[in-house]
């Protein structure tokens, strides 16, 4: 009976509805409090359905000074004063399938007016006057600087990938929306951006000097997904019932969770992590399904398979130099970085020699995809994205 109280916050993406609901919650506050302190502005790129709109969600409740939602987590031992600062929260998910600039902009500007912050001001006619004005406003209006948290930023840019007009044309409107950040940087406190992929580099994040990149640093590593030891923990009695379910000792039912789910690593030499979203549903359910590689692997990720001729024969075995995770996506010489970016490889080890990263396949249920998708004939007829899965999230 135990058992089927506890409450998985599957598909639930907002830090004060798990807390408030009774939801599981794996207690990732203190890197949450290292990431605050570690940089002003901070980009993470992670694979789809691995918590990074969770992560952003927990840093807008901790910079509204909701201290009352953190009661009993590791952050009380680490924040002091909690001080209560202005925060523009964004979800650029809306953006996702806009074809043209025009549409783009559009998207934005709804995605502004949905703030309960949000002002009209008939002279600020572009999305980034409309945020430059929201910024200078809160902070006139508070005396403090602004948080500015931005969730998939990437999500109109994959389906433009092939077709560098329209590349160009959405990525120098997301430009234009962003350059405020730098502009008013002193009225702002902290920024971070998130999604899938690293791609307009040269262009976007260039508008900012010191924005830190620590999508493969060692330290956040973990900050998404769950270690073998919160699973072994905060999960214990939910993978002993499931053991009993499939007749299997605790250790043999870890064991096939383990190999189903985990095999993560997000940085040289880091703790295995395992995908949140399939383990929750997986704990929830008591049944090793595919859930991650439910829907198609998206058309643009294909395309670019199929553009550089990528060889999954040996997708247990795949070498790339580490500087190719430094090259924007839309100027990348092979798939792998892509793959990596999207999920669908991982980290196994990593040569200091000749400084190349060994990627490879993390678990049975991404190999899943693999051989349904990737390596089907029909692979180009799937049509459902990543990032439109993630907007249909609740």
């Amino acid at each position: 009976m135990e058992q089927m109280m506890r409450k998985y916050p599957v598909g639930i993406q907002t830090f004060s509805e798990i807390i408030n609901g009774g939801y599981i919650y794996v207690d990732k506050t203190d890197l949450v409090w290292e990431l605050v302190h570690y940089a002003k502005f901070i980009f993470m790129s992670r694979p789809r359905r691995f918590g990074k709109s969770l992560l952003t969600s927990t840093l807008d409740s901790y910079f509204r000074g909701d201290k009352e939602l953190f009661r009993g987590l590791k952050i009380m031992e680490l924040e002091k004063e909690w001080t209560q600062y202005p925060v523009i929260h964004l979800d650029l998910s809306s953006t996702k399938g806009c074809t043209t600039p025009q549409e783009f902009q559009q998207s934005l500007i709804q995605t502004l007016k949905q703030l309960d912050i949000y002002e009209e001001n008939a002279d600020e006619s572009t999305p980034g006057m409309k945020l430059d004005g929201l910024i200078r406003r809160l902070y006139k209006e508070t005396g403090k600087q602004v948080v500015v948290l931005i969730d998939n930023y990437d999500a109109a840019l994959p389906d433009a990938l092939g077709d560098q007009a329209k590349l160009d044309a959405i990525q120098e409107e997301l430009l234009n929306f962003c350059i405020p950040l730098k502009v008013e940087e002193q009225y702002v406190e902290y920024c971070f951006i998130t999604g899938i992929t690293r791609f307009p580099q040269p262009s976007i994040f260039s508008s900012f000097n010191n924005i830190v990149y620590v999508s493969m640093r060692p330290k956040f590593a973990s900050i998404c997904g769950f270690t073998e030891h919160e699973v072994q923990t905060v999960f214990k009695e939910s993978i002993e019932q499931m053991a009993k379910d499939y007749h299997l000792t605790y250790e043999e039912m870890f064991n096939k969770i383990k190999q189903k789910y985990g095999g993560y690593h997000f940085a040289e030499d880091a703790e295995e992590v395992f995908n949140p979203f399939s383990l929750l549903n997986a704990l929830g359910d008591r049944q090793l399904s595919n859930y991650w590689s439910t829907y198609s692997t998206p058309p643009f990720l294909i395309n670019q398979m199929q553009h550089f001729n990528t060889d999954f024969a040996s997708g247990n075995s795949l070498e790339t130099l580490d500087f190719a995770f430094d090259v924007p996506t839309e100027n990348m010489h092979d798939a792998l970085p892509l793959l990596y970016q999207s999920g669908y490889l991982t980290i196994k080890g990593y040569d200091r020699e000749i400084r190349a990263y060994e990627l490879a396949i993390p678990n049975e249920e991404v190999h899943a995809a693999y051989v349904r998708d990737l390596l089907s004939p029909d692979a180009d007829k799937h049509t459902v994205d990543e990032w439109e899965i993630d907007a249909m999230q609740p």
